[in-house]
């Protein structure tokens, strides 16, 4: 294996290259991104960024020192536009090919949008500086979705003195992630502020004006921004052969067609360790599969599985949020220590009769490292948490 392309030059991406370079590949390693800017870190954009706390400066990845030694064929500012896997080529928009013998996906996601124009989303390096520059005080600020996307923004927003306007279709934001009386503890952080959180409302256009919701009524803004979730970049892969569903479809080894993994948030693959596919747009996910994948490419005969405890985090407002595990479709959750009601809780979820997830919120690392383990183990419910706690329904 002599020419490996990784399309993708952001977490994953970059993660790939490092290490097929730390595991000995010295052959021709092409780095290509659709950005023209050198890989970058995603997560502050909506924290410190937003809040001008850091300028962009901060956000690289690596120095320009780093990327050159490692020897890369760097093609930035162009996107792939389409896989012929016949004749293991990788077509770019600028009308260039570049041939491969090994291939890794990480083309990452982009946002889903809304009917209408002038909205903001809040996916790169430009998006998160415009936004910034319109988030004066006084300014009113529409957020469509109240995922953690969209409720980081609002927190941002709402410190730098914007008044804030918090739309959601659901009846209590996150609950299908994180359950119903979590998510109602997140919500109250919002309304304590004064955010003008409106749920089970849904919009369908983004106006001259502000936004029109499905009642008909409008709802006036200076700036909207719509997180209302992303759709992962694969259309440049239609026709390839690759199985393409939410994501591109790999097994446990992240390998999606002979010499071709994918990682990252554009990759959908089976995690044994919850027997279940899944896609997970989390940056240290990003970073761990890149790695996972590099090495199962360069190495077949020894591949392992990636069987990893996601990782999350957010910050809103005071709240430091952490989570592990795969929280979703869960079917209950326990508060083992903490309050709710304090927003100082650490709450652990179970699917079947495993301990499948745990999320805390202002809790010291410590308190969640043994739940993390619990988890990764494939704990059972009853035997590891305590009978007494009460339960709360999903």
């Amino acid at each position: 294996m002599r020419r490996i392309v990784v399309v993708g030059a952001s977490a994953a991406g970059l993660s790939a290259a490092e290490t097929l370079r730390r595991e000995g590949y010295d052959g021709t390693l092409t780095l290509v991104g659709d950005e023209p800017l050198a890989p970058y870190d995603r997560p502050p954009l909506s924290k410190q960024l937003l809040a001008a706390v850091w300028e962009s400066g901060r956000l690289a990845l690596r120095t320009p020192d780093d990327l050159t030694a490692l020897g890369l064929d760097l093609r930035l500012g162009v996107a792939a536009t389409g896989l012929r896997r016949a004749d293991r080529t990788v077509e770019l928009a600028d009308g260039s090919e570049v041939p491969y013998d090994g291939l890794i996906v990480a083309t990452g996601v982009r946002p889903r949008r809304l009917p209408g124009e002038g909205a903001h989303v809040l996916r790169t390096l430009d998006d998160a500086l415009t936004l910034r520059e319109r988030l004066t005080p006084g300014r009113h600020l529409v957020v469509v979705g109240a995922g953690f996307l969209g409720a980081e923004a609002a927190a941002v927003a709402w410190r730098l003195g914007a008044r804030v306007t918090l739309l959601e279709p659901a009846p209590v934001p996150l609950a299908h992630a994180v359950g119903t009386a979590v998510g109602a503890v997140l919500t109250r952080a919002h309304l304590d502020r004064g955010v003008d959180l409106r749920c089970g409302v849904t919009v369908t256009e983004v106006t001259e004006d502000g936004v029109r919701l499905a009642d008909g009524e409008s709802i006036e803004a200076d700036e909207v921004l719509v997180a209302v979730g992303s759709l992962p970049n694969t259309e440049w892969l239609d026709g390839s052969g690759l199985a393409l569903g939410d994501g591109v479809i790999c097994d446990e080894y992240c390998e999606a067609g002979r010499n071709v993994y994918a990682a990252g948030d554009v990759a959908r693959w089976h995690n044994p360790l919850f027997g279940t596919s899944m896609r997970v747009e989390h940056r240290t996910n990003a970073a761990e599969q890149g790695m996972a994948a590099a090495r199962n490419l360069l190495r077949p005969q020894a591949r392992k599985p990636f069987a990893p405890v996601p990782y999350f985090w957010s910050d809103q407002y005071d709240m430091k949020i952490q989570a592990y595990g795969f929280l979703r479709g869960h079917d209950e959750v326990a508060v083992v220590d903490g309050d709710l009601a304090e927003r100082r809780f650490l709450a652990v979820y179970r699917t079947g009769d495993r301990v499948s997830g745990v999320l805390a919120v202002g809790m010291p690392p410590k308190a969640i490292r043994p739940w993390r383990q619990a988890v990764a183990s494939g704990a059972m419910w009853r035997e590891t948490v305590r009978a007494a706690v009460p339960a709360t329904e999903a």
